[in-house]
C-alpha cells in the first residue's frame, strides 16, 4: 500500500522545488526517498492550485510564458514593498517583473509594427521580382541572338571583322 503524506510535507516538498531553491526532482527524491513520478504530480497540482512553479530547476528567465504571466498577474495588485517580499521568495527580481509586465501590455500592439514593415517588404519584393523577370527577358533576348548568328555564320560563313 503506497504511504500518504499530508498536504503541509507535500507543499514543502513543493517549495524546495521552487526558486530561490530550486532543487530537481531527482535530487529531492534521492533525499526524501520518493519517486520522482510523485513529486512531479504534487508539482502539478500546487500549479493546478494556481501556484506559480516553475521547476525543472530552471532559473526566472528560463520560464514559461504562462508562469511568467501568473506572476505578472499575482504581482499586478502589489506594492513595492510586496513585490519585493514576493520576487525574494519566488527568487527573482523586480526588474523581471516589470519587463514581463511590458511584455504583456505590448503583445498585441507588436503586431502592427511588422504589418507596416511587411508592406514595405512586399513591395521591395515585388521590385526585385520585376527586375528579375526583365533581366530574364534579356538573358533570353541574349542568348537568341547568339544562337541566330551562330546560325548565320553556318549559313554564309564568317565575316572576316569577326
Amino acid at each position: 500500500m503506497p504511504k500518504r503524506y499530508d498536504n503541509n510535507f507535500k507543499d514543502w516538498v513543493v517549495l524546495q522545488m521552487m526558486p530561490p531553491i530550486n532543487r530537481s526532482v531527482a535530487e529531492l527524491a534521492a533525499a526524501l526517498n520518493l519517486t520522482p513520478q510523485s513529486l512531479r504530480d504534487w508539482r502539478q497540482m500546487a500549479r493546478d492550485k494556481g501556484l506559480i512553479v516553475p521547476g525543472n530547476g530552471k532559473t526566472s528567465d528560463q520560464w514559461s510564458s504562462v508562469d511568467k504571466f501568473n506572476a505578472v498577474l499575482e504581482t499586478a495588485p502589489l506594492s513595492e514593498v510586496e513585490l519585493s517580499q514576493y520576487c525574494r521568495i519566488k527568487g527573482i527580481y523586480p526588474e523581471q517583473i516589470r519587463e514581463w509586465r511590458k511584455a504583456c501590455q505590448n503583445a498585441n500592439t507588436l503586431e502592427l509594427k511588422p504589418s507596416a514593415e511587411k508592406t514595405a517588404e512586399q513591395r521591395r519584393i515585388k521590385d526585385l521580382e520585376r527586375q528579375l523577370i526583365r533581366s530574364d527577358a534579356g538573358r533570353a533576348e541574349a542568348v537568341a541572338l547568339l544562337e541566330l548568328r551562330k546560325k548565320a555564320n553556318v549559313i554564309w560563313g564568317k565575316d572576316k571583322e569577326d
